[in-house]
């Protein structure tokens, strides 16, 4: 399970801004935050040698490469289903520089999410897949990932004696970390306890304000092997552990087919591989950069991951303080998808880069390592950085 363990390192990090429209294709995002990511790494797009990007995007690696004046790929791949793909795109990047199938990979996610300027995959393999969802569940009223969760959320709340309001302290702390950050929708703009509680519901019992934005941007990262790295860097962050689960019987969104629909079992199983092959506990996590997409899914990822008992991550978030940056367990401390944008987890991870390179802006003091885990009712993938 540790065969990975610190062989691979995130050298460059590079963001596009957030926003609700970017005037820009998704393809032109990329680029731009592929050249920050290099330029990050001090290299020059002839390095590259290694793309790995997500299945249904806008772009392909050709446009890249042809783009950038990347000249020579020989290693390539696409990883799908949203926050899931967060770690896994890491993960197999992480396996190609590793084993030397490839020097330097370039890890990309770019939307446009909120204008929904879409041109190439428009209409490609995941509109086939929705269509199906929707002959089995649209004929109940299950037009959208809030409407299908919300049947999860709901149940959560009978067995847990919850009320609409228990989630609201994880959506106001998300908006607190968010307003310091430029990157974010939300930068200057927290949100006060009494205007969560006066926020429309969108889809009972989901709050508006606990549904995560869709954004336009684009983040990229560079990864190099361990060695390499030492060598042109000097502050690499080490990719200690990854790990990926789809469990059986899954479905995305709709998993609603086992025992319980509010456990989360793909979370708990990357957790567990995660702790195993990093060696490490739970005491030596610093922070956590978790799914958020929804706020009741936080309170459900620790209870998945072990950071508490299960039926008690509400009362162990409690009022906020314990998830703030001087709080026992600091979580998605750029915002994350509630605070931030909604970037599929990719915002998650540069975060945890941000935080183990001691520039965050809302940094934890002492960092060493840093759990990623994304993916909720679905598939689930996770990372844990270390310096």
């Amino acid at each position: 399970m540790g065969l990975l363990k610190n062989k691979a390192a995130i050298i460059g990090s590079g963001i596009y801004k957030f926003s609700k429209d970017s005037g820009l294709t998704e393809l032109d995002m990329a680029c731009r935050a592929i050249r920050s990511a290099l330029d990050d790494a001090n290299l020059t797009p002839d390095c590259i040698d290694g793309f790995v990007e997500y299945t249904e995007e806008d772009f392909d690696e050709i446009l890249v490469a042809r783009s950038m004046g990347i000249g020579n790929l020989v290693f390539h791949g696409d990883v799908r289903w949203d926050g899931a793909a967060a770690g896994s795109m890491i993960r197999r990047a992480a396996i190609a520089v590793a084993s030397g199938a490839a020097n330097y990979v370039v890890v990309v996610r770019s939307v446009n999410d909120s204008s929904l300027q879409r041109q190439k995959k428009a209409f490609g393999d995941r509109r086939t897949w929705e269509s199906l969802e929707e002959t089995f569940y649209s004929p109940y009223g299950l037009l959208s990932d809030a409407g299908r969760v919300g049947i999860n959320v709901r149940r959560y709340m009978y067995e847990n004696n919850l009320t609409n309001e228990a989630f609201g302290r994880i959506t106001q702390v998300a908006r607190e970390y968010g307003a310091r950050n430029p990157n974010s929708l939300y930068f200057e703009s927290p949100l006060g306890w009494e205007d969560y509680l006066a926020s429309e519901v969108r889809i009972d019992p989901l709050r508006e304000p606990d549904c995560s934005p869709p954004v336009d941007g684009a983040i990229a990262f560079i990864v190099a092997g361990s060695e390499r790295a030492k060598q042109v860097c000097d502050n690499p962050v080490y990719i200690t552990a990854s790990a990926q689960c789809m469990v059986a019987g899954a479905q995305f969104k709709t998993d609603y087919y086992r025992p319980s629909i509010t456990d989360q079992k793909a979370i708990e199983s990357v957790g567990r591989q995660l702790f195993e092959s990093a060696g490490l506990s739970h005491k030596d996590i610093d922070l956590l950069q978790i799914e958020d997409t929804y706020a009741p899914v936080v309170p459900m990822a620790l209870e998945a991951l072990g950071f508490c008992d299960r039926g008690m991550g509400v009362p162990f978030i409690g009022g906020g303080d314990r998830i703030r940056t001087d709080g026992e367990l600091p979580v998605n401390t750029s915002g994350g998808s509630l605070g931030e944008g909604n970037l599929h987890g990719f915002n998650h991870i540069a975060e945890a880069v941000s935080q183990l390179r001691g520039n965050s802006n809302a940094q934890v003091k002492g960092t060493e390592h840093v759990m990623v885990v994304t993916g909720a009712f679905g598939p689930s993938s996770g990372l844990i950085l270390g310096r």
